[in-house]
């Protein structure tokens, strides 16, 4: 009999194996053993998880869950990990009952992350898994994290950092590996879309995500509804900023944030911005 031919899928997986960026990272995570990873869903986790599969590292995707994160980010994480046979969880955090989270100080994210790796440190240990490991990237050091500082003090492993790996590095070794994440827009958790110093409460979050959810079924895939009160204040790509200006669609979007609450809806106009509330505390970086 004649051998099968490869899947065009295995024959790409194939070829990015000799990638040595990738191979970096596949000696790092068979030098692990066993890990629970910290798993969002996202493109760097994603990236992570799909690695250790191909590592033979025995691993554990665990998943947070608290009203900070959008519902479908949660159910994308959970089909992304079930298309790849990974042994997937959710946990609840429970950050929302933190005051010092909930007051949105500079360092929420410190919180979180604490929360976060505190129940997967207790997940690794009633399971026999030896480490945790997150998605942080070397960009990740570039920016105010607060969360990074979390995850050194709770012994996190970052092998995407240690493998000097960047996010276009991940980007495009996820393409190659035909993974759908790899131009997935990025997507924090919906405290982000607060200034700091203002408090953080469960109707607001609920505020939040029903307002991107809206947008996005509006065809706008790209975004960031920001919370400042009474306001929203709507960041798109550039070129998705006519579009918004459209009266028909300008209309719906004004009347449906109003039913949710919201007294005045802005459009900012210099467009989207990742991380752009940390503007306002430029040149902090975690210790």
């Amino acid at each position: 009999m004649g051998r099968t031919p490869e899947s065009a899928s295995d024959s790409t997986t194939m070829n990015c194996l000799d990638d040595a960026r990738l191979n970096r990272l596949i000696a790092i995570l068979k030098s692990v053993g066993s890990a629970v990873i910290a798993y969002s869903g996202g493109v760097d986790s994603t990236f992570l998880l799909k690695a250790a599969t191909l590592s033979g590292l025995r691993v554990l995707a665990v998943t947070g869950h608290s009203p900070t994160l959008p519902e479908q980010d949660l159910l994308d994480a959970e089909k992304a990990a079930i298309e790849m046979g990974v042994k997937h969880m959710f946990v609840e955090t429970y950050e929302m009952q933190n005051d010092d989270f909930r007051k949105n100080p500079p360092d929420r994210c410190f919180y979180c992350k604490s929360e976060l790796f505190s129940r997967l440190s207790d997940i690794a240990s009633s399971e026999g898994y030896a480490h945790l490991l997150d998605g942080s990237n070397l960009d990740d050091v570039d920016d105010w994290r607060p969360g990074r500082k979390a995850a050194l003090a709770s012994g996190v492993r970052s092998p995407l950092m240690e493998a000097e790996l960047r996010k276009d590095d991940i980007r495009q070794l996820s393409r190659a590996l035909g993974l759908s994440t790899w131009n997935k827009p990025s997507s924090p958790c919906l405290s982000s879309r607060f200034p700091y110093g203002e408090a953080i409460s469960m109707d607001a979050l609920r505020k939040v995500e029903a307002a991107e959810k809206f947008l996005k079924s509006r065809g706008f895939s790209e975004l960031r509804v920001r919370h400042h009160g009474d306001t929203a204040r709507i960041e798109l790509r550039e070129e998705d900023i006519s579009r918004m200006l459209d009266p028909t669609t300008r209309k719906a979007v004004w009347d449906e944030l109003r039913s949710l609450g919201y007294t005045f809806v802005s459009l900012d106009l210099e467009g989207l911005r990742s991380g752009k509330m940390n503007s306002a505390i430029a040149g902090l970086r975690v210790d």
